[in-house]
C-alpha cells in the first residue's frame, strides 16, 4: 500500500508561507477523526496521486501514528494546474467503503475493427463497496465479446477481485457497439433560370441614337458621310 509522508501543520490560514517550502497544505477527517490540518511535500503528493487516484487507499503516515485514507478532494490551480490543497477521508477501521474505480476497456471488438462499429462508452466507472485493502484501482473490461452490433457488456459481465462488490444494477449496459451512420449525398440545389440577368454582348445603334455612341464612333461615321 502507498504511504505519505505527513505532518501536523501549526501554520493555519497562512497557506501561501507553506506552499513557500514547496509544501502542500491539505486536512485529513473522518467517521472517528477530527479534522486535522498538515502539510505534505508536494512532489511526494503528486506521485501518490498520479498512483492511488482517488479510489485507492493510501497510508498517511504521521510520526509514529498511521490513518488509512482515500484522497477526497484535490483543488488544482486554475492556471498552472498543479494542485494546491487535498482533503483526505479517513477510512473507519474494520469497515467497508464505497468508491467509484475506472473503467479500463480492453481487447479488441469485432464489431468495430470488422463492421466499422462505433464503440458506445455507456460508464467509464462504477461504484463498487469493499475493505479498503481489497479496494482495486480500476476495472477491467473486455471488449472482444463484440462481435455483432446487438452485443453488449453488462455490469455483471466485469472480473472482480475477491472481496469487492458491484453497487450498480448487474443488468446496467456498460459498453456496446453503434452501427456507423451512411452519410447521404445532397443533391444539387435546382438552378432558377429566370433569376438570372443574361447581360448583353452589345446592342445596336438606331437612327437618332447618335448622342449615345462613343465619340470615336460619330467621327467615323461622319467621315464615312464625305
Amino acid at each position: 500500500m502507498l504511504t505519505l509522508n505527513v505532518e501536523k501543520r501549526s501554520i493555519v490560514g497562512k497557506l501561501d508561507e507553506v506552499r513557500a517550502k514547496n509544501l502542500m497544505p491539505a486536512v485529513f477527517y473522518g467517521p472517528k477523526e477530527a479534522s486535522t490540518s498538515i502539510s505534505i511535500p508536494l512532489a511526494e503528493f503528486k506521485k501518490i496521486w498520479k498512483k492511488a487516484g482517488e479510489s485507492s487507499v493510501i497510508i498517511l503516515k504521521e510520526g509514529s501514528n498511521e490513518h488509512e485514507a482515500l484522497i477526497h478532494e484535490v483543488d488544482i490551480h486554475p492556471l498552472t494546474g498543479e494542485p494546491r490543497h487535498a482533503d483526505f477521508y479517513v477510512i473507519e477501521k474494520g469497515k467497508k467503503v464505497k468508491v467509484h474505480v475506472h473503467l479500463v476497456y480492453t481487447g479488441i471488438a469485432p464489431a468495430v475493427k470488422d463492421k466499422g462499429g462505433i464503440l458506445v462508452k455507456v460508464h467509464r466507472e462504477v461504484e463498487i463497496e469493499a475493505a479498503p485493502r481489497d479496494l482495486p484501482h480500476e476495472l477491467s473490461i473486455d471488449i472482444s465479446k463484440l462481435v455483432e452490433f446487438s452485443d453488449v457488456v453488462r455490469a455483471k459481465d466485469i472480473v472482480l477481485p475477491n472481496g469487492v462488490e458491484l453497487k450498480i444494477n448487474p443488468d446496467e449496459v456498460v459498453t456496446s457497439v453503434a452501427e456507423p451512420r451512411e452519410e447521404k449525398e445532397e443533391a444539387p440545389a435546382a438552378i432558377d433560370m429566370s433569376a438570372i440577368e443574361v447581360e448583353a454582348k452589345g446592342k445596336e445603334v438606331k437612327e437618332g441614337d447618335e448622342a449615345a455612341a462613343p465619340a470615336g464612333d460619330k467621327a467615323e461615321k461622319k467621315e464615312a458621310k464625305k
